[in-house]
């Protein structure tokens, strides 16, 4: 049953909107791997397409930099692979560090500058991937360590988005595969809001854990990016939400919407592996929402924030009924150890609000 017919509103046209709780994908190894490309939303992104603050010269700063890291990539693959023959011994790996590390807050443009080191580095889309962190831990899930290292290891690049350590063994996982990428010459590029040393800060306190925090940053030059989230510079605030019947008609209206009650979807979140959300969300013209409400529980709101990357990522408006997004989570979790992954959510979800406004207008 459709959420307008449970709810008592009828149908306004002759196609239902989809359901994301009707939809259970299941993606294929293979699938991981090719779509390891900067989202949709920074397909086009460039160097010369991002606009620095004028009041914050690391953004220009930053743009410096990148660009000749990625002019610095040019050539042979570091290991020399490719190109050496059986009787030669590999080339040792660059000294210092492989990567470089764009530490700053929300909105200030680091995901658009990762994708344009993707794109500046001149190599075959082949021997370049782009995915997050998230992606990543997926991507070694479902292939294996060692195979993980085969596929990755031939790559001239790997840029690493929103680069979060939620938990001990996932730091120690990501940080032997790049160790290893990184002896096989794979250069590395990585976004993050926290500083490499400062990661996993106010979560967990283990010795074991920060002596492997302190190895990974070891692999990284940190190049800080100061400035305000562009995406409310000079923006208007994002639109309250809607009437459950304004949601409702807009779903009927528009082409490939989604219609759910959020309570039900957030359930449905829980049965679905979070490297499959993109693929929950194939094809969507804009997600219809109603009866949003504050989120229950913390593996509840973890599992929506990885939800509105994939959105944002796809630019797929979301309008919805219920309690502004700003209110999606709790002051505890704010405070808390992931405040810095929801209010990245709140960021994100704010901008596909104001992207869906002209489907009530329309």
């Amino acid at each position: 049953m459709s959420s307008s017919a449970a709810s008592g509103h009828h149908p306004i046209a002759e196609v239902a909107p989809l359901s994301l709780c009707a939809r259970e994908p299941h993606v294929p190894a293979d699938r991981l791997v090719a779509e390891m490309v900067p989202p949709p939303r920074f397909e086009a992104a460039r160097f010369d397409t991002y606009i620095p603050d004028p009041n914050q010269p690391s953004q220009t700063e930053a743009v410096r930099v990148l660009s000749g890291f990625a002019a610095g990539l040019g050539g042979a693959h570091a290991s020399g692979a490719g190109k050496r023959r059986w009787f030669q011994k590999k080339a040792a790996a660059p000294a210092g560090p492989r990567g470089i590390y764009l530490d700053g807050g929300y909105g200030v443009g680091k995901t658009h500058l990762l994708a344009s080191l993707w794109h500046a580095t001149p190599a075959a889309p082949e021997q370049k991937a782009f995915g997050t962190f998230v992606e990543l831990t997926n991507l070694v899930g479902a292939l294996g360590f060692q195979q993980t290292v085969r596929t990755l290891g031939g790559h001239r690049l790997l840029c690493i988005d929103e680069f979060e350590l939620d938990d001990p063994g996932d730091t120690v996982l990501v940080s032997s595969l790049l160790s290893k990428l990184v002896g096989e010459g794979v250069a590395l590029a990585a976004t993050s809001n926290t500083l490499p040393g400062k990661l996993g800060e106010g979560r967990f306190a283990a010795t074991d854990f920060m002596r492997e925090i302190q190895g990974l940053s070891s692999h990284f030059k940190a190049l800080r990016i100061d400035g305000d989230d562009y995406r409310h510079r000079g923006l208007p605030e994002a639109p309250a939400p809607y009437s459950e019947e304004q949601v409702t008609k807009a779903a009927y209206a528009t082409d490939r919407a989604s219609l759910d009650d959020f309570p039900h979807l957030l359930e449905h979140l829980s049965k679905v592996h979070p490297s499959r959300y993109g693929a929950l969300t194939d094809d969507l013209g804009a997600v219809c929402l109603t009866d949003v409400t504050p989120v229950p529980d913390q593996s509840t709101a973890l599992r929506l924030v990885v939800l509105a990357d994939r959105l944002y990522d796809r630019e797929v408006p979301v309008l919805a009924s219920g309690v502004p997004f700003d209110r999606l989570f709790s002051e505890d979790m704010l405070n808390g150890g992931y405040r810095k992954k929801y209010f990245r959510a709140i960021s994100r979800l704010t901008a596909l609000a104001r992207d869906a406004k002209g489907l009530v207008d329309a």
